[in-house]
């Protein structure tokens, strides 16, 4: 199971507002855009789907732009990409609304407790892991890339 690059997109646009959280001011869809390479108009309608869903406001003028709506430690992977992706399975008949499962084997398939245990553990690492752990991540990786040389 891959997620689509609206998806993809939303999460980078999302690390980047978290990455500058607290911040006095907005920041620019074009910032945004040029940070993590999205394009721009495509970047335009995510955001705005974000900000429908909660996760960004956004502020007109010349000092405009967009910042988090929450703290990026209430802001999980999980719940982003099931915004923007729906519910994510890694086949259908496990699918968190048992109404829209489908099983041509009327669920008795020798693999639906594995697949629904992978769905499971997807979940707990998806909805585990916020905004702000990605972006503590990152930092410590980078942190651990820059060398101090000393002569």
């Amino acid at each position: 199971m891959q997620i689509s690059n609206k998806c993809y997109y939303a999460l980078r646009a999302l690390f980047v507002l978290a990455s500058d959280y607290p911040r006095s001011r907005p920041i620019k869809i074009a910032n945004i855009a040029s940070r993590q390479g999205i394009p721009k108009r495509f970047l335009e309608v995510i955001l705005n789907e974000l900000r429908q869903g909660g996760f960004v406001e956004s502020r007109r003028g010349a000092d405009g732009g967009y910042f988090l709506a929450r703290k990026p430690e209430t802001i999980s992977i999980g719940e982003v990409m099931n915004f923007v992706e729906g519910d994510i399975a890694p086949v259908s008949y496990v699918a968190a609304d048992r109404e829209q499962a489908e099983c041509e084997l009327n669920f008795q398939c020798p693999f639906y407790d594995f697949w629904l245990h992978v769905r499971e553990v997807m979940d707990s690492v998806y909805d585990g892991t916020s905004m702000a752990d990605i972006v503590e991540s990152w930092n410590r990786r980078n942190a651990e890339l820059n060398l101090n040389y000393e002569i």
